[in-house]
């Protein structure tokens, strides 16, 4: 019934999409829906987290609170890059600033597709895990009857049909978002209505309060604290969700100076109920940690108050099923973008270049993606065992999507970056993540390999992957992220000196470290002494948008330009780059480059012509 009740309410406001028109009603919309982020892990995996380590649970709520207070410049930044390019996806940010590099945008999307199955199979473990609560009987492990294969099927279908409509990825996916932000309403009532029942059954408020502050160390903060704070602040922005809600559905900028408080708030709400749910839990449950990712359901439960686990049943359903929806919707313009459809590109036995429309393809291939990440990720859940924790595979993915954080800042600040550099840092980064983090977790819940945790490969010592260089004492995220980040930061910053940017990366840096009076630049585009005409440039706008989307896009134009589009004219400057710019929303940087590079190398102009034509930043210099 609640999933039937998402898709009418979807259904509805793809159909009558009310709120943007609404100045009042359109920012509350987009900061709930940035609570995308609370998922299960938050739902239950907090609980579960401040029961066994007290304060631990802090970092992952605190690290966004960070970002959108502190680090709102960071985000005011990549907001306007992305809307002044159309770009789609945190690949389309960092690819586009070094050369629209197809390789490089590829690279991104196998790093975060590799970080997202783990996440995505926590909330099919999650929602599987309060199944078998709520109905108080173990499952039978058959796949018919097995919750979680339903719940993705479900999730999958909500996913195609309303993330995967149009062929534009910018444009914005208002039933989706209208569905999201209910959700977010719904968890956050149905976990203050547990925190209040906590507070009434349990020790009191100061005694609630007080058993959290205890388990502080005396000497500092809990182990992991600083490098979880870190790891959450980048996570806020570079998770492919949390991209897609905040940078790619946002419609105006003064939705996110809204949201700079409204989100905040909401996960301090968040904050301040989990220690009242721990508390009770230990109180009431007689600290049963073994369950303790369940208390929020448990402890309904245990007080005969079956209405309330409902209720907060749903609440994690939400939270679960919120994170899969976005994740998969971003993750799939991803995949399509960046690595299936710049191959098929490719691909000369295929003739899609002389197809007439390729927008059907694009659809095709983004409902495939989605299907094959339902798919991945509950083969990894049926794979999980039953001793891993929610929060253990939630700080697996946020130390993958944090490799992405020094390329992402070294796009946004350093002008001495390099394409080379940038692919050195994320492929060392990511090869010494998973060296010191996904394979010992891989090993333990599939009990192999206990001896070459335990001494490292042929017994060398110093390549312990929970100790490497005989590094010991730190927990396992701690080391992983202090060495990962450490290795990217350093690959990053030397092969970049060493092989300094090139031409066109230089170029392109000034659109990204500058504020470039973009108007002005195209107003003054002038001629050039190419020959591809209005009609030529349509043409290809039509076979990757449709006959009605690149008739809308030159219309907008026309009208925004206040000129005549005459077909047979020879199209200008401007209207070159703002073609590219929609290509871009459509198949990811990289692919629309390649694109009109194709039709311009006739034009009569060579390839350093035809660069220098596309780049914005080239005619500001």
């Amino acid at each position: 019934t609640y999933v039937g009740l998402l898709f009418a309410l979807a259904w509805w406001g793809d159909r009558r999409p009310v709120y943007p028109a609404r100045v009042a009603l359109r920012p509350l919309i987009y900061s709930l829906s940035l609570a995308v982020y609370c998922s299960a892990w938050t739902f239950y995996g907090a609980v579960g987290t401040a029961a066994r380590s007290g304060l631990a649970f802090l970092p992952i709520y605190l690290g966004p609170i960070l970002l959108f207070t502190l680090g709102y410049g960071l985000l005011g930044r990549v907001q306007r890059i992305a809307k002044r390019r159309n770009l789609t996806s945190i690949a389309d940010l960092i690819a586009a600033r070094f050369g629209r590099s197809p390789g490089l945008a590829a690279l991104v999307t196998v790093i975060v597709v590799i970080a997202a199955v783990p996440y995505i199979a926590l909330q099919f473990k999650a929602v599987s895990q309060s199944v078998v609560v709520l109905a108080g009987s173990h499952s039978s492990g058959a796949l018919i009857t097995d919750s979680a294969l339903w719940v993705a099927l479900m999730l999958a279908v909500f996913a195609i049909l309303f993330g995967t409509r149009v062929i534009d990825a910018t444009e914005h996916h208002h039933g989706m978002m209208l569905a999201i932000a209910a959700e977010s309403l719904v968890k956050l009532l149905a976990f203050l209505a547990v925190a209040l029942f906590a507070l009434r059954h349990g020790p009191g408020l100061v005694a609630s309060y007080a058993q959290i502050a205890a388990t502080v160390p005396r000497d500092g903060l809990p182990p992991g604290f600083l490098a979880q704070c870190l790891l959450a602040f980048f996570a806020g922005i570079t998770l492919p969700r949390q991209f897609q809600v905040t940078i790619v559905e946002s419609e105006h900028p003064d939705d996110l100076r809204t949201a700079r408080w409204i989100f905040p708030t909401y996960l301090l709400l968040i904050v301040l109920a989990v220690p009242l749910i721990a508390a009770a839990g230990n109180v009431l449950l007689a600290g049963d940690r073994s369950q303790a990712d369940a208390w929020s359901l448990l402890l309904p439960l245990q007080q005969n108050n079956r209405a309330l686990a409902i209720f907060a049943y749903v609440g994690g359903f939400s939270a679960a099923t919120g994170m899969v929806i976005v994740a998969c919707v971003a993750l799939s313009t991803m995949i399509s973008n960046d690595l299936v459809m710049p191959a098929l590109l490719r691909v000369r036995a295929l003739h899609l270049d002389q197809r007439g429309d390729l927008s059907r393809v694009v659809l095709a291939v983004r409902r495939a993606a989605i299907l094959l990440l339902a798919a991945a990720a509950y083969a990894y859940y049926r794979g999980l065992s039953d001793r891993e924790n929610l929060a253990a595979l939630g700080l697996l993915s946020f130390t993958a999507v944090a490799q992405l954080a020094p390329a992402m800042l070294a796009a946004l600040y350093w002008r001495g970056a390099s394409r080379a550099g940038v692919y050195a840092g994320l492929i060392g980064g990511f090869a010494v993540w998973a060296y010191t983090l996904l394979l010992p977790a891989l090993a333990q819940a599939h009990g192999f390999g206990a001896g070459w945790e335990r001494e490292g490969p042929f017994g060398i010592e110093a390549l312990r992957p929970q100790a490497l260089f005989n590094l010991s004492g730190w927990d396992p995220v701690t080391h992983g992220t202090a060495w990962s980040l450490l290795v990217n930061v350093a690959a990053l910053v030397f092969v970049s000196l060493r092989f300094r940017p090139n031409l066109e990366d230089r170029l392109r840096g000034q659109d990204f470290l500058e504020q470039p009076a973009l108007d002005a630049s195209l107003s003054t585009a002038g001629d050039w002494r190419g020959r591809i005409t209005v009609a030529d440039l349509h043409a290809i706008a039509e076979r990757i948008l449709g006959e009605r989307g690149a008739a809308r896009a030159f219309e907008d134009y026309a009208q925004g330009s206040q000129a005549m589009l005459v077909p047979s004219a020879v199209a200008d400057r401007a209207l070159l780059q703002y073609t590219e710019r929609v290509l871009a929303g459509a198949v990811g940087a990289a692919s629309a480059r390649r694109l009109l590079m194709s039709a311009l190398s006739g034009s009569g102009l060579d390839v350093a012509e035809v660069l220098a034509l596309l780049d914005e930043a080239s005619q500001e210099l």
